[in-house]
């Protein structure tokens, strides 16, 4: 139940952050800021997909929670490293880190409950 919990909250958290990222003008401004300007609709078409398969994975098919949790903490692993990269710190990073660190625990988590190894 805590693993499902984790996926609803992740999975609307980056659906929203994913348009937060196509739409606004902080995030626009923030890609420029790290020179991955053409980057950014990528990133937020692939912060949406993964946030709608965590939702959709919930209740039709874990194996789609898995993959899509995996998808997600690669993507925060690289964000958590651009933002190291470009001097931001670790508490400017840390949301990035974070979030693929909880992506990381719904991996293993619904591994578990998938395959039960």
């Amino acid at each position: 139940m805590v693993y499902q919990g984790l996926a609803l909250i992740t999975g609307l958290s980056f659906i929203l952050y994913g348009m937060s990222c196509l739409t606004t003008q902080q995030m626009i401004n923030e890609f420029d800021r790290f020179n991955l300007s053409k980057w950014r609709i990528l990133v937020g078409y692939l912060q949406i997909m993964g946030g709608a398969g965590l939702l959709i994975g919930l209740f039709l098919n874990t194996t789609l929670v898995i993959f899509s949790a995996g998808g997600l903490s690669l993507l925060m692993f690289m964000g958590f490293i651009t933002r190291l990269y470009i001097k931001d710190g670790f508490i400017k990073s840390s949301p990035a880190f974070i979030f693929m660190l909880v992506n990381a625990i719904i991996v293993f988590g619904f591994w578990d409950i998938t395959f039960g190894i």
